[in-house]
């Protein structure tokens, strides 16, 4: 394991026990409203610090980039993105579907990649070049060659809902071809599933870097295709993203376009 990612799944690690613990003291997370249905708890910000406590104990000259906390300024060639709890608000409503993502992007390119789901202990990473695993098990995106045969993922646009009915009509198109769709609440764990084939594909938009960061990585180092809705390869900085079997990623922008 690459040396930087080693570090990251400790971090994931430890921000998963915090998780966990609060999970299990649903009376005690001290829920804040940051914007419409758009929430943060005490977990997300302890968790937030504890990852960045960990990362800085090997790397102090590190920059950040949490979902909380902002930027942390320090050597912009190696720049962490971290959500600390992709799913807050499965997590504040007790569904346990909900994780941990850690991504590094040396010299602006993603580079290692965590993604850790607390209640299943399920460990997912990535290095660049060197493909995805699961639990120290290589993994690999779907083969799928047509909508008709797919499970998807997306999400509606939950914090700005006047975007809903262009979001709809692009929901329909595709739900009418594919095989089913499912919308859980962790763009993270969304990837991740992608990336090992129990998804076929994703779609979403209004996303920010520490969203996707993880997930995309995860993505292409198992063999999937990313892209932005119109499949330009940026989805960062577009904000939307479009991940998975590269026939169904091809099918997915031709309706998101």
């Amino acid at each position: 394991m690459h040396p930087m990612l080693n570090i990251a799944v400790r971090a994931a690690r430890v921000a998963g026990t915090i998780i966990s613990r609060g999970f299990e003291n649903q009376s005690d997370l001290m829920t804040q409203a940051k914007g419409d249905n758009d929430y943060v708890t005490r977990i997300d910000k302890e968790a937030e610090q504890a990852i960045i406590s960990k990362i800085k104990q090997s790397y102090p000259e590190h920059s950040f980039v949490g979902e909380e906390g902002g930027l942390v300024a320090g050597d912009d060639d190696y720049k962490w993105i971290i959500d600390p709890l992709d799913g807050t608000t499965n997590f504040i409503k007790g569904i346990p579907h909900f994780a941990v993502s850690i991504a590094l992007m040396h010299k602006g390119r993603l580079d290692q990649a965590v993604v850790f789901d607390p209640i299943r202990s399920e460990l997912f990473t990535a290095s660049k070049g060197a493909g995805a695993q699961l639990n120290g098990f290589r993994i690999r995106a779907s083969k799928a060659r047509e909508l008709s045969q797919t499970v998807l993922a997306t999400a509606f646009p939950f914090k700005n809902k006047a975007a809903f009915p262009k979001c709809l009509e692009s929901f329909s198109k595709i739900y009418m071809e594919a095989g089913d769709i499912r919308r859980c609440g962790s763009a993270a764990l969304d990837l991740a599933y992608v990336a090992c084939g129990r998804y076929d594909g994703y779609w979403e938009s209004g996303l920010k870097p520490w969203d996707i960061a993880g997930g995309e990585l995860l993505v292409r180092e198992a063999g999937g295709l990313v892209t932005d809705f119109s499949g330009g390869n940026d989805p960062m900085k577009k904000g939307e993203i479009v991940a998975g079997a590269p026939k169904v990623v091809q099918a997915l922008v031709k309706h998101l376009k």
